[in-house]
């Protein structure tokens, strides 16, 4: 391996020095130590020879990718948000819950610790009941997994792979693609409308799905019930995917329409408005036989994806309703306070019944802003995209955060 480092290595080194020699501004000097820090940034020392740290990832990542599977090189994957390290920062670019969970959860979960000696349930029936029993459908019409992620997962897998093209809109959550390139799906990307908000009608075309996420992110725009109904009822022979990660913020779950169309499955989180994002518990509500296919792939990949602890924290979490209807609430009026500040301070902020905002201001570029907010100790979200770049997302925190954010943004403004 070492030899063929060295080969690759003085590849790179004379490619480099055929593209710029020596004695105008060479990438990286013959001479040991001569490496233009000013220009490359620091370098790595090497028997002599001074090889930067990007040359040297590109030399391990061509002698390790010769083991990888095809699908591997074609992959560019999901980036999340940054979780920092430090303390003190204000973070308000995952759109995390800012309040703790249920104090009913952080008990289910100590009582919960004395069976971490044995394995789950595999079905994690406890849960499945729960949830049922809330959105008033049978357990075998839940399926439960880690996180909505690996619910969306499995869904791509078990029932979006077809021979025409997945639908979904062009600004939405970045994972869709990711999933698509993984699992081989042919997809199709259908553009908001200048308000960017999602057309039923602009969904009428040939496809094997639709994927919709309500309300969208990151525009944190909804639609109502009864346009999702009518979306399902249009397309009767293909599935229709709902994600509805931010619904408990405002706006409408299509749950109840489960009953009516077979061709209707429900995704939802209890990352957000349960503030459980850390014991990553996600589910989805069918028909049997699309329960039936999430399960099969999920008894083909892994037959525990929730452990005991994450069980018992999420029951609780959904029954105590009291708490849940408490803190999302404060987060709806947080988000209320904070949408009038913006818009007092000239941004454009996109109508949200998530908890999270998306809004602009025309005289700053977004990048500038999050950057410049960031070095006052507040994260926020930027997407470097077509249509959006000059967008931030902004979380809904609690009344301090969103506060301080507004204070800060006044002085940038």
């Amino acid at each position: 391996m070492v030899a063929k480092m060295a080969d690759y290595a003085g590849a790179c080194h004379r490619a480099a020095l055929r593209a710029d020699p020596v004695g105008s501004n060479p990438p990286f000097a013959l001479r040991a130590g001569t490496w233009p820090r000013a220009a490359h940034g620091s370098a790595d020392f090497r028997r002599g020879l001074a090889y930067p740290t990007v040359i040297r990832s590109a030399i391990w990542s061509k002698i390790m990718s010769r083991f990888w599977s095809p699908v591997v090189h074609s992959l560019s994957p999901y980036v999340p948000g940054e979780q920092p390290k430090q303390d003190g920062i204000v973070k308000l670019n995952t759109n995390e819950n800012p309040y703790p969970p249920s104090p009913r959860v952080l008990a289910a979960i100590a009582s919960a610790t004395d069976r971490l000696r044995l394995y789950p349930d595999p079905r994690a029936s406890a849960l499945r009941e729960t949830i049922a029993a809330h959105y008033g459908v049978e357990p075998e019409e839940v399926f439960v997994g880690n996180g909505s992620d690996e619910v969306l997962a499995h869904t791509f897998q078990a029932l979006l792979k077809h021979d025409a093209p997945l639908l979904f809109p062009d600004i939405t959550y970045g994972f869709y693609p990711v999933y698509c390139g993984l699992y081989g799906i042919r997809y199709e990307e259908v553009p908001l409308d200048a308000a960017m908000s999602v057309q039923i009608a602009d969904y009428r075309r040939p496809c094997s799905a639709i994927l919709l996420p309500n309300p969208n992110a990151p525009t944190g725009i909804g639609l109502p019930r009864e346009a999702i109904g009518r979306l399902v009822a249009e397309h009767p022979d293909q599935l229709v995917v709902i994600d509805e990660a931010y619904v408990d913020f405002g706006a409408e779950s299509a749950v109840p329409l489960v009953a009516h169309h077979d061709n209707l499955l429900i995704v939802q989180t209890l990352s957000k408005s349960r503030a459980l994002a850390g014991l990553r518990v996600g589910f989805a509500v069918g028909q049997r036989p699309l329960i039936e296919a999430l399960e099969r792939v999920k008894d083909s990949f892994n037959s525990y994806p929730l452990d005991c602890l994450a069980i018992a924290g999420a029951v609780a979490a959904i029954k105590d309703d009291a708490w849940f209807q408490e803190t999302r609430q404060r987060i709806m009026a947080n988000r209320q306070s904070l949408v009038r500040a913006l818009s007092g301070l000239g941004f454009e902020v996109l109508p949200s019944v998530a908890n999270f905002v998306f809004a602009r201001h025309p005289s700053h570029r977004g990048a500038d802003l999050a950057a410049r907010l960031r070095q006052r100790g507040v994260l926020v979200r930027h997407f470097q995209k077509p249509r959006i770049e000059d967008f931030l997302r902004i979380t809904v925190g609690t009344e301090e955060q969103c506060s301080r954010v507004i204070a800060l943004l006044r002085g940038l403004i």
